[in-house]
């Protein structure tokens, strides 16, 4: 499943602003993808972690053609490497632009990125067009 798909997001933000004050909340990105072998077996199954120019450097090798769940708001694509089915989910400049919308949405005191030693420079383009950074 996506690392972090919109949904998901929404439920826990949703019980959060319950608990919390908007104003003291501050949205968690994540910054990482997941490299899954297929088939996915519950309990069993592990995924190594990977950053967004790593997954676009496997796509890339393996001729993978990325698609966008356009409900989990989140880029995946599968491929087979020496015999072994994997889908590798992600984070982009779509699924960042996604997540970023929801500061504003829920009034949010800003955003946070989970993970920030994987370079991804389509995150911080998007946070530089979306946000205004302060420093503290």
């Amino acid at each position: 499943m996506p690392v972090s798909p919109i949904p998901s997001i929404r439920a826990v933000l949703d019980y959060a602003v319950t608990r919390i004050p908007r104003e003291k909340i501050y949205l968690g990105i994540s910054n990482y993808g997941y490299n899954w072998t297929l088939p996915f077996v519950p309990g069993k199954s592990k995924a190594d972690s990977i950053s967004t120019y790593e997954a676009l450097e496997i796509a890339a090798r393996n001729n993978a053609v990325i698609q966008y769940d356009s409900d989990a708001e989140a880029p995946f694509f599968v491929y087979n490497e020496f015999g072994v089915n994997h889908i590798v989910w992600f984070e982009d400049a779509r699924s960042i632009n996604a997540k970023l919308g929801l500061v504003n949405e829920y009034r949010f005191h800003g955003a946070l990125y989970w993970n920030l030693m994987r370079a991804n420079p389509q995150n911080l383009l998007v946070l530089n067009a979306q946000v205004n950074i302060r420093r503290f």
